[in-house]
């Protein structure tokens, strides 16, 4: 009889997926609002940001530091309007904090 046994060895890393839509041609009416959902993968969070209207998904970046992700959006000059933000995260090992633009927020799970 024979067995075999497998490790996970999984490297940290840390993965970003971002939708965005514009809501308003103006930054006069941001919301004050920051949503976190649960999911098999990750996590999403859903939150208002007021950037240049040429704004593009390459302008986001996302780190790991320590136990925190760290989201961040480059601003070229330009017009800004209001976007409504998508960003699904897939991160290990589990992180505690996620910032967004130098604000942070603590993440409270309900899964392990």
């Amino acid at each position: 009889m024979g067995f075999s046994i497998f490790s996970c060895n999984r490297k940290p890393f840390v993965k970003a997926k971002l939708k965005f839509e514009k809501i308003a041609d103006n930054c006069n009416s941001p919301k004050n609002y920051f949503h976190v959902e649960e999911g098999f993968a990750g996590e999403r969070y859903e939150f208002e940001r007021c950037l240049p209207e040429s704004f593009t998904k390459d302008q986001m970046t996302a780190t790991r530091q320590g136990d925190t992700v760290v989201i961040n959006f480059s601003r070229p000059a330009g017009k800004n309007v209001l976007y409504k933000m998508t960003v699904d995260i897939d991160s290990y090992p589990k992180y505690r904090f996620v910032t967004v633009d130098g604000e942070t927020f603590m993440v409270i799970l309900t899964k392990d």
